[in-house]
């Protein structure tokens, strides 16, 4: 029987951990790596992917949706995906990966799919195989790795983290709705084509009736004014401050490498928000 062993990058920490840690615990496997390209993601993913490239010695699939996002918009009747209807991530992450694997998955082959799911995220199911020869596997939850060990992982490789890290809390498309506001700021800083090309979106799809914006209860429009921006930065700066001080009487809480939580700064909540595929 023909079986096949595939791990998913999304430019995030864990599945990079995973990649790493796999190519030093398993390196009887002969792994295929494979990313879902949107067409809209950072520059610092693809600037990651190539580093981790370099590292693994192996290519990197990259995977295209046979559609587009502008495609699959018009399709939704101009509506934005958002929590409720995450068209994006069906349509431009899992659409590809199944088409990827049909044939093999169809012959009767065996795929093994390795997901990086941690283990401290006991909530998170990840990934659900929607074929009876798909074999799923959690291999840094099986092995114990939390947070501290992707760290650890990527620090020791010599790899390191993804430059957006910086800035923003998780990988994914450059308008992930699931994006703080603060980090809709700083998009618009860092890359503010890309922000301007989500407000274009954005207003295209209120034009066509759709009652969803990119960031809860204002538009970009709205978000982008320079006394609306000072009040972001504000209470994100009074967040850290509290954050801080919670470490402060909680030394263990802190990070590997000293540095701010991100995740805590940002109010990410992993096992309860992002994409499936993209932001691990």
């Amino acid at each position: 029987m023909i079986e096949r062993h595939i791990l998913g990058l999304s430019g995030g920490r864990d599945s990079a951990a995973l990649a790493v840690w796999m190519r030093e615990n398993r390196p009887e496997l002969d792994l295929e790596y494979f990313f879902t390209d949107t067409g809209k993601e950072l520059p610092e993913v693809y600037d990651f992917l190539d580093r981790l490239e370099g590292f693994l010695g192996k290519p990197i699939a990259r995977l295209n949706p046979d559609r587009d996002f502008d495609f699959w918009l018009r399709e939704y009747g101009h509506f934005l995906p958002s929590p409720r209807t995450r068209w994006c991530t069906r349509q431009l992450k899992l659409r590809p990966l199944e088409h990827w694997l049909q044939k093999d998955l169809n012959a009767g082959h065996i795929v093994h799919s390795y997901v990086a799911i941690r283990a401290d995220e006991p909530s998170r199911e990840g990934y659900q195989a929607t074929h009876a020869n798909m074999r799923v596997h959690l291999p840094l939850r099986d092995a114990g790795i939390d947070r501290r060990g992707v760290i650890e992982i990527l620090q020791g490789a010599g790899v390191g983290e993804p430059a957006y890290y910086r800035w923003r809390s998780r990988s994914g498309c450059t308008f992930c709705f699931f994006q703080q506001k603060i980090e809709w700021v700083r998009l618009l800083r860092e890359h503010p084509d890309a922000f301007a090309d989500a407000a274009a979106y954005e207003k295209n799809a209120q034009a066509h009736g759709s009652p969803f914006t990119w960031s809860q209860g204002e538009s970009l429009h709205e978000l982008a004014r320079s006394d609306r921006i000072a009040q972001i930065e504000s209470d994100f700066e009074r967040r850290q401050e509290r954050m801080r001080a919670s470490r402060k009487r909680n030394p263990l809480s802190a990070r590997l490498d000293g540095g701010d939580d991100v995740d805590a700064l940002y109010g990410v909540d992993e096992a309860s928000a992002g994409c499936v595929i993209c932001h691990k």
